[in-house]
């Protein structure tokens, strides 16, 4: 039964059979990988835009602190133990740790 369906595949569909496979692949490709990067990157964008004063935050650096403020662009953070003051693009935010996260 295999056999005859590559058979047919092969003969009857010609040059659509060949072109099968790469969108198959392509289709594949897009539903393991782009997809959900996608997803990701939505779910980064709206993190960042729900910054606010008092959020305790992680940088890409490693760096923890505290939101002091937020405005377009930039972000100014509270680093311990000496309280020095930090000034950060927001892209460079990588997460925030949330009293529910710490627990």
């Amino acid at each position: 039964m295999f056999a005859m369906w590559l058979q047919l595949a092969a003969g009857g569909l010609g040059n659509l059979g060949s072109l099968a496979l790469p969108i198959l692949f392509f289709v594949v490709l897009y539903f393991l990988m782009i997809a959900p990067n996608q997803r990701k990157q939505k779910k980064w964008q709206e993190m960042l835009g729900q910054l606010k004063t008092g959020d305790r935050v992680t940088t890409n650096g490693g760096i923890r602190g505290t939101v002091l403020s937020v405005k377009d662009d930039v972000v100014i953070l509270r680093v311990q133990p000496d309280g020095v003051k930090l000034e950060f693009v927001k892209s460079a935010i990588a997460a925030v740790t949330t009293d529910e996260q710490a627990a």
